[in-house]
């Protein structure tokens, strides 16, 4: 997630067109559900307008209409400001999905590799600062987070992994809302991980609530979450509703759909 700022001129969205083969995604943790491909695509289409609309530059990355999830870029890729991490992912299906990630990212940051035997997930890495905190999951496996650490350490970053439960990526249990908020479900993460912030736990009734994506000052929620949406209202925080029903059902949230650069301006 990005630190706070005034606008999001300078950020460029990489995303990707919703393959119409979504219904035989990757699930972990959900049951299958039939999905609409067609009001998916209208979703996701929305989405990206959103984006814009709060100033963000669109990249559209190649479609892979043969990979189900590949609208999921977020596990294709973890972008610091100082490079950009080429991701294994855990799923052997979505392995395919990362060097268009790569090619897209080649201009903006130097990259670098999580290579075999080493998996990891985009949606597992939480940025806070100079933190990264790290899902343990059935994505994410030692190594993984292993290469993480050696890749970004040097530049002052300090990995913490984390255990979950119940869900399938770290970013399904906690996402940061700058300045000082995290959103999270207390039933799949320690909230004392998060010691000096402040702490808001999704509504017991929305237990898949805590992904959110924070752009130019408006954090994105699902219409879905209604009452997790009142507690971050109470709490201040700009809010803007997007419909992405069917795209829940492929086990996906806000920040799922877009690799967010810092930078990234024309």
């Amino acid at each position: 997630m990005l630190p706070p700022m005034s606008g999001a001129a300078s950020v460029l969205a990489l995303v990707r067109p919703v393959s119409p083969r979504l219904a035989d995604c990757e699930l972990m943790e959900i049951e299958r559900r039939p999905i609409d491909a067609g009001r998916a695509v209208q979703q996701h289409q929305k989405y990206v307008a959103t984006l814009a609309e709060l100033g963000a530059r669109i990249e559209h990355l190649p479609a892979l209409p043969e990979h189900p999830d590949g609208v999921f870029v977020e596990d294709t890729a973890v972008i610091l400001p100082e490079l950009a991490i080429i991701t294994r992912p855990g799923a052997a299906s979505r392995q395919g999905e990362v060097e268009s990630t790569a090619h897209a990212l080649t201009p903006h940051r130097p990259l670098r590799r999580i290579v075999a035997p080493a998996t990891l997930d985009g949606g597992d890495v939480l940025r806070i600062g100079r933190a990264l905190y790290v899902g343990s999951s059935a994505r994410t496996n030692r190594d993984g987070i292993v290469q993480l650490e050696a890749a970004a350490g040097p530049c002052g970053y300090r990995v913490r992994a984390i255990a979950l439960q119940g869900c399938l990526h770290l970013k399904s249990a906690v996402t940061f809302i700058p300045p000082d908020h995290v959103l999270l479900n207390p039933d799949w993460v320690d909230p004392g991980l998060f010691a000096g912030l402040q702490a808001i736990a999704v509504d017991p009734q929305e237990p898949n609530a805590a992904n959110t994506l924070t752009l130019a000052d408006s954090t994105l929620v699902s219409s879905q979450h209604p009452r997790t949406a009142e507690r971050l209202a109470g709490a201040g925080i700009r809010l803007r509703f997007l419909e992405v029903g069917e795209l829940h059902k492929a086990e996906a949230g806000l920040s799922c759909m877009s690799l967010l650069l810092e930078g990234g301006g024309a």
